[in-house]
């Protein structure tokens, strides 16, 4: 066993396991999307300064109408008009 690589002895585990091809298979599926899910939330989350110098401050320069969540259900950000100040 000390001679072989990684690969080949998790092959030879396949080969006698088939019952854990769907678990690898949703476990990477698990760790993809929430590898996709932490990309989303590092570039457009607006919690999240990459820029100090130009923009030190990014959540002042939202609009009302951007959608930064997720998922919104109920709200239509479309139709939401200004409520709050400049600065």
């Amino acid at each position: 066993m000390a001679g072989t690589s990684l690969g080949a002895r998790f092959y030879r585990q396949i080969k006698k396991h088939p019952g854990l091809i769907p678990m690898i298979g949703f476990i990477g599926l698990g760790m993809g999307s929430a590898a996709l899910y932490l990309l989303r939330l590092a570039l457009r989350s607006p919690d999240v300064c990459w820029d100090h110098k130009n923009n030190p401050e990014p959540w002042n320069h939202l609009r009302p109408n951007d959608q930064y969540k997720f998922l919104a259900i109920t709200t239509d950000y479309k139709k939401l008009k200004k409520d709050r100040p400049d600065f």
